[in-house]
């Protein structure tokens, strides 16, 4: 997408085609911050500190992590250490792992010498995969926006709501809940966004706001606890969220709150759907509430908060002393909250069946 008129992925090669350059999204949105991975160390640093985060962007970072890796040995033995650092990083979002387990079937066939061209020509190749994808999940979502205008008598904007950041800066481009709002506003479909504030991190408020005032697209921010209230006054029409991880039954993980809107929306009869490329799909897992793990974030994420003070960016302090905290980072939806599944070969139902309808091989 375009940042002060200039196209910009969000995990791009540096102009020595080795280097990997990311944008530091603990920065956003009061600075804009290019940083330079030269080390499988500092790519697992990117990805821990969350400088990168949603799902496919952590996928992409570790298979150019993994790039980084080899340049510092390409040996057999190397090749598990790279795979099991990286994919101890963070629990949750899928697509780190399954992007690792694609390196690694690419590159354990190959001799030492042959892996680093091809490790980069994979990742490459990841990235692109998941551009294209990304942009049919806009397609297919911008019908469903399509709809509603129409059944508005296209005298109103469309009123979508989602959670958290599931735009371009969680992917390589285009993003997975926003895509449809890109694609949407690009066709000329009036469209108004109800943007979570997303504690604990904000990234609602940091990254989904930006990257909305960076598209010229009509937004309000709002705090966590009011969508139920929007929904019941009949002034949301559609959620539009992502997910980390979804279960081969239906059930997404996605960042914690969105259970609460979905149990909402399902109250008030509003449409909840999730956007995802199918790297984002775990077929091993049937029971999403059972079965994946919740990743345990630092209690100062809950304890502090980050904003701008005279140009600095400064962390504040907002509970007493000595108050300890739990921070789930994530929570699971069942699929009976789940109107539908938006994904890059189309939307079906959020159940085996759905899914299998559009990803048959995996039956």
């Amino acid at each position: 997408m375009d940042v002060h008129g200039n196209p910009y992925r969000s995990i791009r090669l540096s102009q020595d085609d080795r280097q990997v350059e990311i944008i530091d999204q603990t920065r956003l949105p009061h600075e804009f911050v290019v940083v330079r991975l030269s080390t499988l160390d500092q790519a697992v640093e990117a990805i821990c500190d969350m400088q990168v985060r949603g799902a496919p962007l952590i996928g992409a970072t570790a298979a150019y992590g993994f790039c980084l890796g080899l340049l510092e040995n390409a040996e057999d033995k190397s090749l598990r250490v790279i795979a099991d650092t990286l994919i101890r990083c963070r629990p949750t979002a899928v697509n780190l792992r399954w992007a690792v387990q694609r390196m690694l079937t690419v590159l354990l066939p190959l001799s030492p010498s042959e892996r680093v061209a091809a490790a980069y020509e994979e990742a490459a190749a990841i990235c692109e995969e998941d551009v294209a994808a990304n942009k049919d999940i806009g397609k297919h979502g911008g019908g469903l926006l399509r709809e509603i205008w129409e059944k508005k008598g296209k005298s109103a904007p469309v009123n979508i709501l989602t959670h958290c950041n599931a735009g371009w800066l969680a992917t390589v481009d285009w993003g997975t809940a926003l895509a449809p709002v890109f694609r949407a506003h690009m066709d000329s479909i009036p469209v108004h966004v109800w943007v979570d504030e997303t504690r604990p991190r904000n990234q609602g408020a940091h990254l989904t706001a930006w990257e909305l005032v960076s598209a010229g697209i009509d937004h309000h921010l709002i705090v966590d606890n009011a969508g139920g209230h929007l929904m019941q006054h009949g002034q949301v029409d559609i959620c539009i969220v992502g997910t980390d991880r979804t279960a081969a039954s239906g059930d997404v993980c996605n960042k914690i709150g969105t259970y609460l809107k979905a149990l909402a929306a399902f109250d008030n009869q509003v449409p909840f759907y999730v956007a995802l490329p199918g790297s984002t799909i775990d077929w091993q897992v049937s029971d999403g509430v059972g079965e994946i793990p919740i990743e345990e974030r630092a209690p100062d994420e809950v304890l502090q908060v980050q904003g701008l003070h005279e140009r600095q960016l400064v962390q504040v302090g907002i509970a007493p002393a000595n108050t300890p905290a739990a921070n789930p980072a994530f929570d699971v939806t069942p699929a009976r909250l789940v109107t539908g599944l938006i994904t890059e070969r189309g939307i079906c139902s959020a159940s085996r069946a759905g899914l299998l309808s559009l990803y048959p091989e995996k039956g």
